[in-house]
């Protein structure tokens, strides 16, 4: 009972009753009409957050990324061809955009189609259909995706052309000849939602066969670990990395994935210890479920992270022997080729393909609601209650979503994302996507000019230089 019905349960009869059925209440003034002013500091979202903490003592678990506005990809502008620059014709000349993943040291690296892949999620965050969809939509188009904790399933093994296999701190089906079965390894240091912290899977989402394939009992919590148990600093991952190449013959490639946090050092020590690869993920990147304050409060944004880990591989000598891909917020082919274009040689997707699959999608409003959210709002992934069927392990809800299907607007998706970033590459003259570069960029506002090093529009300042 709230507050308000108690005190009409109370009330003598006619004072602070409910009013008739028949009369419509009068409507509410617009509180900004009536002169009221909300704070910046203790907004609604604020106010609500604090008194759902007081009431429950209880601090706020969620699925996705970053919801508070941070210095992003719309920060900078290409710079077409005009008269100094010659475009190249969309129709007749080529813009290619295969991507070779980790050729420094392995005999079989990747050889993508397309630099766009399929960032590391989990089955138990995801249901197996949605593995399957993301591995048939990734295989349509020439592209790779990644299993995450847990392990790897039969449903994304069995349509995926080229299958990265995560190996995280849980240890969480780990299986050696699974290392064998991928076409890569990505050895997770971090996230970049949650650089620092552990994974977490709520038991509701435990079924009995996510429980066997990560050697835990169904229904209860799992939290994993925020640091991998057998080292503890570049030197011995260094041996993990040589014993992970014997495990696999020296054939696949091996990545090292790091939360955006200190990439200039991290990416620096990432390729001391022999990655063929660095996933850089930046903190607008999404997770199954973690503490609301981790999502918002850790990491830095994809774009600050971007040049830093850049500059620490041409220091290095490494920049495109040692591949980067980037992640963390990216939602079209314009944040695919800034990225390609600030030095990164593939990005990755989550979230966006979780949207791809119909996340968030405005026909299954009636449904968010009655989980108490709504469409383009919902978040609580760690629920397992999707209506979309896809972060669960409900079998009724997971039926609802047709592999097939799903995989046909990944698959969509993916193709769109890498012609935009085409019409792009083809407007600044490149007939690559890899030749994009960061003279084809500038920046709108000062903080992202600082962070991606590019001059501000109209002029040719970059703040913190002293140029």
């Amino acid at each position: 009972m709230t507050i308000e019905d108690h005190s009409r349960a109370e009330s003598p009869a006619g004072i602070g009753a409910a009013p008739a059925a028949s009369q419509d209440p009068a409507p509410l003034p617009d509180p900004a009409a009536s002169g009221l002013r909300e704070s910046a500091t203790f907004d609604r979202a604020t106010i609500a957050a604090i008194q759902n903490a007081a009431r429950t003592g209880i601090y706020d678990i969620r699925g996705g990324g970053a919801k508070r506005k941070l210095p992003h990809l719309d920060d900078l502008v290409f710079l077409g061809a005009s008269m100094s620059r010659y475009p190249l014709e969309g129709y007749r000349e080529r813009c290619d955009t295969d991507v070779v993943l980790g050729g420094k040291h392995a005999s079989k690296p990747l050889r993508l189609s397309t630099p766009v892949t399929i960032a590391g999620m989990s089955f138990g965050a995801l249901s197996g259909r949605a593995k399957e969809s993301l591995g048939r939509g990734a295989s349509e188009v020439g592209t790779s995706t990644t299993t995450g904790d847990g392990g790897m399933t039969e449903e994304e093994r069995g349509h995926s052309k080229h299958l990265v296999y995560q190996y995280l701190p849980s240890r969480y089906g780990m299986n050696p000849d699974h290392l064998r079965a991928a076409d890569a390894v990505e050895v997770v240091l971090g996230q970049g939602a949650k650089p620092g912290g552990g994974g977490m899977l709520l038991g509701q989402k435990i079924t009995e066969r996510v429980a066997g394939m990560r050697t835990l009992p169904a229904g209860i919590d799992q939290r994993s670990a925020c640091r991998h148990p057998d080292w503890t600093g570049p030197d011995d991952l260094a041996i993990k990395i040589t014993e992970l190449r014997e495990i696999t013959d020296w054939e696949k490639p091996i990545y090292v994935k790091i939360g955006a946090s200190r990439p200039y050092y991290d990416v620096k020590l990432a390729v001391k210890s022999g990655a063929d690869v660095v996933v850089l993920d930046g903190m607008q990147g999404g997770t199954a479920a973690t503490q609301d304050v981790f999502i918002e409060h850790v990491g830095i944004p994809t774009l600050a992270a971007l040049p830093e880990a850049v500059r620490a591989l041409q220091e290095m000598g490494e920049h495109r022997r040692v591949q980067l891909v980037v992640s963390g917020g990216i939602r079209n082919g314009a944040d695919v080729a800034k990225c390609l274009a600030l030095g990164a040689d593939a990005v990755a997707i989550g979230t966006a393909a979780l949207i791809a699959l119909g996340d968030n999608d405005p026909a299954l409003e009636e449904e968010y609601r009655r989980l108490g959210s709504a469409a383009g709002y919902y978040d609580d992934w760690q629920d397992g209650r999707d209506p979309a069927g896809i972060t669960t392990q409900d079998p009724d809800l997971q039926r609802r979503l047709d592999p097939a299907e799903g995989g046909a607007r990944v698959a969509n998706f993916l193709r769109v994302l890498t012609m935009e970033a085409q019409i792009i590459a083809r407007a600044c003259g490149k007939a690559h996507l890899l030749h994009l570069e960061p003279e084809d960029l500038v920046a709108l506002t000062i903080e992202a000019a600082a962070m991606s090093r590019r001059p501000l529009a109209g002029t040719d300042w970059v703040p913190g230089t002293g140029v």
